[in-house]
């Protein structure tokens, strides 16, 4: 029987550790998407900015965010020590600094997706300003309410309202789209994106097979974050359930790549490799609230429903004025919420009005609070660059070199 036990905690402890590294990966899937979907001369500000909101991340959870979350950052209440020792009760559990591990890389995927959506303009250490305080105080509130699973600081628990977020549309991406909302509303449009007249001005990103290679590892990634959520696999039962949850979140990224390129070839007369790489991120989160109950067929469609939507975003964005260069406000943020009004339809542990109060919750907290750090950050050093230094490019003025010095110049 300990024989037993210890190998099953073993056993859940090495999947969920594999699980969250398999998530850290994603953060190279951001920084590439991003990087391919801005312009050269904006590159090396983009890769500096997700390395180092990645390592921030780390930090603050590590010293608060955990603690705020949970109850115990890994180096108070002795987390470290209890994972050393193995001590629990529960075969079905996992080393605490596991947990740690895997909960760490989810803060900085929220981060990563206000990254590109404030792209091409925005000061680089206002930027790291925010970071620190999204990840070591904003997104573990949230995550508080609805993971933690007991009353936080004397509020409810939104899982006892009828919430159900799987592994995060809500709780994760479509927090970090309404902490991109709230800077992009107060940075304000890239020059030249939109005429006086009220016409939109495409500004094509640099390098699209490099976008391409982000999504194809954001893809993969999305197994650790989807497949680790079930967190386990030491049991008939829940590696059963792991099966499950990656055949449907490979179906969603699937449909909603096939239903994006199909709606961009009705509406633009041409197949549009931007939309489709957003379309199969666009299934991904939708899929992401539960990807546990639905069937493989509920799954495509669902990741369709995500793929269009995100099309038909985008383009009522940049109506808005709303500028998102790699359109993460639409991916992460709107069908997000899809994807969190789709679980009642297959899981009977939801209710539409749990999913919408969930929502609610989040998206208010998440964006009143960010909006206030952001105008704390753009009154106190300024959230955005010159028009100058925005026309010669953010890498010069902001990094001191360029990410494609043989191939550009300061004017490009």
């Amino acid at each position: 029987m300990e024989i037993t036990f210890e190998l099953g905690y073993a056993l859940d402890t090495f999947y969920f550790l594999i699980c969250g590294a398999l998530v850290m990966w994603m953060a190279a899937g951001f920084t590439m998407l991003e990087a391919g979907l801005v312009r050269a001369k904006n590159t090396t500000e983009i890769l500096t900015k997700n390395v180092s909101l990645y390592a921030i991340a780390c930090i603050m959870y590590m010293i608060c965010g955990y603690d705020i979350m949970y109850g115990g950052g890994i180096f108070l209440d002795g987390l470290m020590a209890d994972g050393a020792t193995g001590v629990t009760e529960d075969p079905a559990t996992y080393a605490p600094s596991a947990d740690f591990f895997f909960q760490v890389v989810f803060v900085a995927t929220a981060m990563s997706i206000v990254s590109g959506a404030v792209a091409e303009r925005m000061k680089l250490w206002a930027f790291l300003a925010f970071a620190v305080v999204l990840t070591g105080f904003i997104y573990p509130m949230e995550g508080a309410w609805t993971w933690n699973g007991d009353d936080v600081f004397g509020m409810y628990n939104l899982g006892d309202n009828g919430f159900s977020d799987f592994a995060g549309s809500g709780i994760v991406h479509m927090a970090g789209a309404a902490a991109a909302l709230a800077g992009v509303l107060l940075l304000g449009a890239r020059k030249g994106k939109y005429t006086a007249d009220g016409r939109v001005h495409a500004i094509p990103g640099s390098n699209l097979p490099l976008a391409t290679l982000g999504t194809f590892i954001l893809w993969m990634g999305w197994f650790g974050f989807n497949g680790g959520s079930v967190l386990a696999t030491a049991t008939v039962e829940s590696a059963n359930s792991v099966a499950i949850v990656f055949l449907n979140t490979n179906a969603a990224a699937a449909g909603g790549l096939v239903a994006a390129l199909l709606l961009a070839h009705i509406l633009f007369k041409k197949a549009d490799l931007t939309m489709a790489l957003n379309g199969a991120l666009a299934g991904l989160v939708a899929i992401t609230a539960e990807p546990s109950t639905p069937t493989p067929l509920q799954a495509t469609l669902f990741g369709a429903l995500g793929g269009i939507l995100v099309v038909l975003s985008i383009i009522s964005l940049d109506k808005l004025k709303i500028d998102d260069p790699v359109g993460a406000i639409s991916v992460h943020g709107v069908v997000g919420l899809l994807g969190l009004l789709l679980v009642p339809f297959t899981n009977d542990g939801s209710t539409f009005s749990g999913q919408l109060l969930g929502a609610a919750t989040i998206f208010v907290w998440v964006f009143v609070t960010s909006f206030i750090v952001w105008s704390i950050i753009k009154a106190v050093m300024g959230i955005r660059v010159s028009e100058e230094e925005e026309f010669e490019g953010v890498d010069i003025s902001e990094c001191g070199l360029e990410a494609y010095p043989d191939f550009t110049t300061k004017k490009s």
